[in-house]
């Protein structure tokens, strides 16, 4: 007589979504660097095309194996919660090798740089104007998503759905508010290590609230279509924890980047 077996733990049934998003990721960088040597643009827009389709099916089978499957028991939840744990450490990691580059050149700049730091050829931006109203942004779009959390564990639908949107209406102002610096910015990443490490930073965390705003995005469809519960909403807790790293990354740029600059 043959036996079945159950267990707590949630084996995932084959998938082809992480095999094409790595494909699609790879196309997205080689149209990047297409782009930068002055070729046609639309392959970067096709390449974005494909990888947030791919996204978006890798999404919807997730939300169907948590909401209407029911496999996401607590051990299941622990083992997610441990995962998502480890990838913000590994952001961390990724923030903190840059930051550390910025402070090995800030203490002991090379004479290429004329041994000052900033280099003269280095106009730094006002920290009192748009880097301190990117700030507020951050801080009000923190406190929101903090309000939607609590509201939800009141099982307030309402108020959290307002909440979130409020936060995600911040998040694409920041965007928008760091895209008007990069304009009139008066150095590039050309120019010299100083206004490398400023694009890289600033860049690479622009692209993190980017994809940050794009998860909260997606946890506001799925508040609208009542996918949460006051006692199961692990979807919307990991884009919470993400936007609280991205706060702090932020805080620590502009104390660092902009004001010691």
């Amino acid at each position: 007589m043959m036996m079945k077996f159950f267990h707590v733990f949630h084996l995932v049934s084959l998938s082809p979504w992480p095999l094409l998003c790595s494909f699609s990721i790879m196309n997205l960088m080689l149209s990047l660097l297409l782009l930068l040597n002055k070729v046609n643009d639309m392959i970067l827009y096709f390449s974005i095309l494909i990888l947030l389709m791919n996204l978006f099916q890798w999404w919807r089978d997730v939300i169907r194996e948590s909401t209407f499957q029911g496999t996401h028991s607590l051990k299941v939840v622990m083992g997610l919660k441990m995962s998502m744990l480890m990838f913000i450490l590994s952001e961390v990691m990724f923030f903190l090798s840059f930051f550390w580059s910025y402070f090995h050149m800030f203490l002991s700049p090379s004479i290429e740089i004329g041994m000052m730091w900033p280099p003269m050829m280095i106009l730094k931006f006002n920290p009192l104007a748009v880097p301190m109203l990117n700030t507020l942004i951050l801080l009000c779009s923190g406190m929101y998503i903090t309000l939607c959390h609590f509201m939800l564990m009141l099982n307030n639908n309402f108020y959290s759905i307002i909440f979130l949107f409020i936060t995600v209406i911040l998040g694409l102002l920041f965007v928008f508010l760091q895209y008007d610096e990069y304009k009139m910015s008066f150095f590039s990443i050309k120019d010299s290590v100083c206004g490398s490490l400023f694009y890289v930073l600033t860049g690479f965390h622009g692209m993190h609230v980017i994809v940050g705003t794009l998860f909260l995005i997606i946890m506001f469809v799925r508040f609208l279509l009542k996918h949460f519960s006051c006692y199961h909403f692990i979807g919307f807790e990991f884009s919470s924890w993400y936007w609280h790293f991205v706060d702090v990354v932020w805080l620590f740029l502009y104390l660092i980047i902009y004001w010691m600059m």
